[in-house]
């Protein structure tokens, strides 16, 4: 029985038996390729031809090739049951989630303002194949991803193995789920676990199934679900409750705690930054819950003794026990007891014990306000224990005391409130924070329901406030939200956070057909630059680092609410954007690809200062890290390493385990030694099967 329960599965259950498939058509067609068979240019199709086949010849002069037809029952090498010829021009490379990818990054521009700050980076690429890249520069490294997945509204919101999802399939849900969960995954190894958090954005149709899948991906998380109001106006919807929100999920790992806000993100009601020079709150010593009653809690039922003449507080008394009667309690000469009475003069309690008091009354924070001589009315205040620590540490100045020795005192500082889990703030409206932003950015171009770009940055705020070389994530960047909302973060404190953002170069549904029917296809020059990322999210990205917007005009309007200033003033930050290829193995371990690989080595040490592109000379030291390609050379590369302080990482390409210890071994303790290209080969040959059950 023990054996068959080990194999049942429990919580949230869904196919996750068949891999995902990634049509990359960039991709040169290789011998040994799966690829798919496109239609001719030009004819338009109701359902793509889904069926894998496999390049078992070619002829290149003729651009002509042979194909095997892949059994999709049998596993990544199942065998043939067709053949078939096919130009060489009607395929696409495909690669399923089980498959090894061994990625580049190919520089397609920057964009450079920001001094020695470490670059933001934009990755045009399938993210399933990002997140496996990023493992290797980024494992365990990360602090925060932010991410808005495709809300699977059956809208053609989003494509499963290159087909749109419909509202009507069956497995729609199951489909998003296998789709999450693969990224999740990956998405899990990069945050660091001793302290890091993920935020995702959802809404109705999936946030009970996103709220289990996270459950169980990360049991060793923090979740809450945050409901945050996008449109007040809201989304009527005939018979059904107008729409005026979504959801965020939040997920803290390790010491990761939330931060204060300036405001509890619900109302105005508290303003930390409104308190800065006001007085401090004092509060009523009596309990307010309907269940503080008196022998609830025996240390706090006890008589505060008030001066007759002048309504000071005199004393503490001792607490009493259920049985005995308070009026029967003597009060010292001169001075009446206060008991913790409620209107209508049943017992209560009292917020703290009588040790306690005495000693709040000797510091200062115990007083009595309100004296009513006639009917002996009082209010008896304290300072909550936050307050006391804050005026014993400094945060809170002491300006003085009254007569009755309690102290005058103010806030000097904004400390913060704590946020609430429904948040209604003007900033988040969608449309003026997302859409009215981004038309600014770029005139003339649209994006689908983007993100507030103040919504993004208050969430993020709440996780990386205090960590000012915070690494961020967002693999679902669409118009590229989240690096906005780092570059905003940095100026208002100084930071140097780096945003890593990913997002594919898919072209919005209603205008494929219309490029289909003019001949084009994914990968054609015409089709591609009108991609997201290649018209949206660089961009923006470019134009508000500028300050200009694509036709070189500057861009008008303000920024709003935290900080405010003209977006024509840009940021003081630096961008490097690339596009995602995937390399042959073998070429990578001969070295003949370190162009395609330098990204990646420079990411891996902090994506600051020089890149080292070329290694024609053997070896390169930059800013931060180093490459030892001719070990010949070795001396001179040891000698130059000594001379830059900042450098933590060096590269060492040898196929000899003995000469790489050997060499790792003369480097001091700050520097880590990765040995090419054995290390990239292996994470990606380890991560292959991470994509599939």
């Amino acid at each position: 029985m023990s054996a068959l329960a080990d194999r049942r599965a429990f919580g949230l259950n869904f196919e996750r038996h068949l891999p995902e498939v990634v049509e990359l058509p960039g991709r040169k067609v290789r011998k040994g390729d799966k690829v798919r068979v496109l239609p001719p240019r030009g004819k338009a199709t109701k359902k793509p031809d889904e069926r894998l086949w496999r390049v078992v010849g070619m002829d290149r002069s003729a651009r002509a090739t042979k194909l095997e037809l892949l059994d999709p029952s049998a596993s990544s090498e199942g065998a043939a049951r067709e053949e078939r010829t096919a130009p060489l021009d009607d395929l696409v490379v495909v690669a399923q989630s089980r498959d090894p990818i061994y990625p580049g990054l190919v520089s397609t521009g920057k964009v450079e303002r920001g001094g020695d700050k470490p670059f933001h980076t934009v990755i045009n690429a399938e993210n399933l194949h990002a997140l496996e890249t990023l493992l290797f520069t980024h494992r365990g490294k990360v602090d925060c991803i932010y991410i808005d997945p495709p809300y699977n509204t059956g809208a053609k919101d989003w494509k499963y193995n290159n087909d749109y999802v419909e509202g009507d399939d069956l497995y729609r849900h199951s489909k998003w789920l296998a789709f999450m969960e693969r990224r999740l995954l990956l998405a899990k190894e990069l945050l660091n676990p001793d302290d890091s958090a993920l935020i995702v954005t959802i809404d109705e149709k999936e946030y009970l199934r996103l709220g289990l899948l996270l459950e169980q991906t990360f049991p060793e998380g923090q979740i809450e679900m945050v409901t945050s109001v996008i449109s007040s106006k809201g989304v009527a919807r005939f018979g059904q409750f107008s729409r005026v929100e979504e959801y965020v999920f939040t997920v803290r790992l390790g010491a990761q705690e939330v931060s204060l806000a300036e405001t509890n993100m619900l109302d105005e009601s508290r303003s930390a930054s409104a308190k800065v020079g006001k007085p401090v709150d004092w509060l009523g010593l009596r309990r307010r819950e309907p269940t503080a009653r008196r022998g609830a809690r025996p240390k706090q039922f006890y008589p505060v003794f008030v001066n007759t003449e002048t309504g000071y507080v005199h004393s503490i008394g001792d607490e009493i026990s259920n049985g005995v009667d308070r009026l029967k309690v003597a009060s010292p000469k001169g001075t009446f007891a206060v008991w913790p009475l409620l209107p209508d003069g049943t017992e209560g309690l009292w917020g703290i014990t009588p040790d306690t008091a005495r000693a709040y009354l000797d510091g200062g924070f115990f007083r009595a306000r309100n004296y009513k001589p006639e009917t002996k009315y009082i209010a008896i205040q304290y300072l909550p224990s936050g307050t006391v620590a804050a005026i014993k540490s400094g945060d809170i100045e002491v300006t003085g005391r009254d007569d009755d020795g309690a102290v005058i005192a103010a806030y000097k500082s904004a400390k913060g409130v704590i946020p609430k889990r429904v948040w209604n703030m003007a900033s988040h409206n969608a449309e003026t924070g997302g859409t009215n932003v981004l038309s600014k950015l770029l005139p003339g171009r649209r994006f689908p329901f983007p993100k507030s770009l103040y919504a993004v940055e208050d969430a993020l705020r709440f996780f990386v406030a205090d960590k000012q070389n915070a690494t961020v994530i967002d693999f679902f960047a669409g118009s590229g939200t989240t690096l906005h909302a780092i570059m905003r973060l940095n100026k208002q404190d100084g930071g140097r956070r780096r945003a890593i953002v990913v997002t594919n170069n898919e072209v919005g549904a209603d205008e494929q057909k219309a490029l289909r029917d003019k001949g084009l296809r994914p990968g054609d020059p015409g089709w591609e630059e009108l991609g997201i990322c290649d018209f949206i999210t660089k961009p923006r990205i470019r134009a508000a680092i500028t300050g200009k917007t694509p036709d070189g005009e500057p861009i008008k309007g303000d920024y709003k609410f935290t900080d405010e200033f003209p977006m024509a003033d840009g940021f003081e930050e630096n961008a490097d954007f690339f596009t995602l290829t995937y390399e042959a193995p073998l070429r990578v371990a001969s070295h003949r690809e370190f162009p395609k690989i330098a990204p990646l080595l420079w990411m891996r040490a902090g994506s600051r200062g020089r890149r080292i592109d070329d290694i024609s000379g053997g070896w390169d030291v930059a800013d931060t890290y180093g490459v030892l390609a001719d070990l010949d050379k070795a001396s001179d590369f040891f000698h130059e390493l000594g001379i830059h302080e900042d450098v933590h990482v060096v590269y060492i390409v040898t196929d000899e385990d003995r000469l790489f210890e050997s060499l790792a071994q003369e480097l001091p303790d700050h520097i880590e030694p990765v040995r090419l290209y054995e290390s990239y080969l292996r994470n990606f040959e380890i991560e292959s099967g991470r994509g599939a059950p």
